[in-house]
Order: structure tokens, then C-alpha cells, then sequence
């Protein structure tokens, strides 16, 4: 079972071409600054966004930031290795910020392909925090197998969205950490896989602005 779902993963990832910004189609009301905003950089670090792995793109109406990676997924099963169980990715974003307005991140939607047989379970979870600042704030999603083959469309919300928030108008550097874990601890003869993603590759941060 896990020798198809590498196959099946990889085989998405061969056929896809270099990644574009996708429409939104999120029904909630929205605010963000007319102009101003722009992230200036962007680094990608970790086990599950290996140097040339990663994109970051900003909605034309700044309202989201989408993450887009070629090589995060996590496996567990016979003859995998520990390491394998678990990717992570952090993402560092220096961000200009205009004049009068704060931001942080609302909630983060993701959507992938995970495997599981009976008794694996896998996690995503990602955490965010403004540089130098001491709060975080983490948003996590679990699954249980079994499941033969499927793909997943979520939306989970950062709890502590409202005291995690950038300095006002001021330039900042956004840390987001995500990671991804497998775990066939309760049927070690079980395997399971998670990716992120395998079809659109994107996950969906989506910003919260308040002026200040």
C-alpha cells in the first residue's frame, strides 16, 4: 500500500508545472491595507522544503499568503526509517507593513492526500510567531486510519490570533514553523503517508489586519 502512495505522490509532483497565484474562494468578509504590504523576502529551512522546494505568493488583495511545497510529506511503516515520520518546514518572511495597520494570522487552510491502514495516525500542525516577540500561536489537525487513499481539504484556526499580532507599521519578520507526522506506533505492520499537497501544492494563511 505504501509503494502506491509514493508512487501516486510522486508522480503529482513530476506532472505539475512551476506554481501560480489561485483565485480564493473564502466567503468571509475580508480587510486588508489598499497598498503598502509586501513580503521583500523569504527564506524555507527544513527537513520538508529542501532548497528550491518552497514558494510563498500574496493574493492580489492582501488578504492571504499561500505557502506552496514540492517535497513535505511524512511516512511511516515497514523498513521506513524514523526520520521519515516526521518533515518540517520553517518559513522566515520579512514583511513591510504600511503605516497605521498590524496584522496576524486568522486561520490556515490546507489541503493534501493522506493513506493510512488501521491504527496509523498522522498530524499537520503549524505555529507562527513575529520576531523577537515571545508569544506563538499553533493551529493543529489529526487524523486516524484507516483510510485507503484520500484526499483532505481543511481550515483550522490559530488559537491566540488575537494577542499574536506585528508590532504597528512597522517592518517585522514572520516565522512560520509547520511539520507534518506519521505514526504507526499502535500497528507496527501498518503504514501511512501525509502530503502537503498532492495536487495543488498550497496552503492558505490567511491574514487578519487591524488598523492601529
Amino acid at each position: 500500500m505504501l509503494a502506491s502512495t509514493l508512487s501516486l505522490i510522486a508522480f503529482a509532483w513530476t506532472a505539475l508545472a512551476v506554481p501560480t497565484a489561485v483565485p480564493r474562494e473564502d466567503t468571509e468578509p475580508s480587510f486588508a491595507p489598499s497598498d503598502g504590504f509586501a513580503i521583500t523576502s523569504v527564506g524555507a529551512i527544513g527537513t520538508g522544503c529542501p532548497p528550491g522546494s518552497s514558494y510563498v505568493l500574496v493574493s492580489d488583495d492582501n488578504t492571504a499568503l499561500t505557502a506552496i511545497f514540492s517535497e513535505f510529506y511524512a511516512l511511516a511503516g515497514p523498513g521506513v526509517s524514523i526520520s521519515q515520520n516526521r518533515k518540517a518546514c520553517q518559513l522566515t518572511l520579512s514583511v513591510k507593513v504600511p503605516a497605521g495597520y498590524n496584522f496576524g494570522l486568522k486561520n490556515i487552510e490546507s489541503a493534501g492526500f493522506y493513506q493510512l491502514d488501521a491504527d496509523v495516525t498522522a498530524s499537520q500542525g503549524s505555529y507562527y510567531y513575529f520576531q523577537g516577540g515571545l508569544a506563538e500561536a499553533a493551529a493543529l489537525t489529526d487524523y486516524a486510519g484507516p483510510v485507503d487513499g484520500a484526499e483532505y481539504v481543511n481550515k483550522a484556526d490559530y488559537d491566540l490570533t488575537s494577542t499574536v499580532r506585528s508590532p504597528c507599521g512597522k517592518d517585522v519578520v514572520l516565522n512560520i514553523n509547520n511539520n507534518l507526522r506519521v505514526s504507526n506506533s499502535k500497528n507496527k505492520q501498518g503504514s501511512g503517508a501525509i502530503a502537503k499537497d498532492f495536487i495543488n501544492l498550497k496552503q492558505t494563511l490567511n491574514l487578519d489586519w487591524q488598523a492601529c
